[in-house]
């Protein structure tokens, strides 16, 4: 059985236990206090950060990387693309929600007004760019949920705890946003804490 060591309002660690609940498979989840680590954490990862994946003598850290293991080892429903081409592009759309959304995240944790202020700004600015997407598709690519879907749906979850306003001109990623949040399987993945981040 897999187990992740997951924190309970981390991002990261909620797309793993979304794609844990997607294969609908066993795994426990372990939840890690950030502000008092466990030992065993500190040397599962060198970085000290959930979550982490253990499958007997198998050890991995970086949701991404973790998420595409779970794919690759349980490939029903498969959520990267089959097609090298394909999965080359979602692997380059992956690397950039990294550096252009999700690297944003961390302001929030007790960064000054300013910088907070200029993380809201560029992460807004980064939706609404990509938001035409979904005038003409249900998801990232195309009809079908995917690996992508999973790795920015924890953020558009948070928007509003963070306090990130979107212009009227991202309505189509908004309504893409409601698609996300009402499948059950994305519902059963929220730990009690991210649940009350939406109103």
């Amino acid at each position: 059985m897999m187990t992740l060591y997951s924190t309970i309002t981390c991002p990261y660690s909620h797309r793993c236990r979304i794609v844990l609940h997607e294969k609908d498979m066993d795994f426990q989840v372990i939840d890690v206090d950030p502000n008092n680590k466990s030992e065993d954490l500190a040397i599962m990862s060198p970085y000290g950060k959930a979550p982490v994946l253990v499958e007997r003598d198998l050890v991995l850290y970086e949701s991404n990387i973790i998420n595409e293991y779970i794919d690759d080892r349980f490939p029903h429903p498969q959520l990267m693309p089959a097609d090298p081409v394909m999965r080359a592009r979602a692997r380059l759309l992956l690397y950039r929600f990294e550096e252009e959304l999700f690297c944003h995240i961390d302001a929030f944790e007790g960064a000054d007004q300013k910088t907070v202020d200029k993380a809201r700004t560029v992460i807004s600015d980064n939706l609404t760019i990509i938001s035409p997407i979904f005038e003409k598709q249900k998801f990232m690519l195309g009809d079908e949920f995917s690996m992508l879907d999973v790795a920015i749906a924890p953020l558009l979850w948070r928007l509003e705890h963070f306090g990130i306003r979107l212009p009227k001109q991202a309505a189509p990623l908004l309504k893409y946003s409601e698609r996300l949040f009402s499948r059950p399987l994305f519902i059963d993945a929220l730990s009690a804490s991210e649940k009350v981040m939406r109103k």
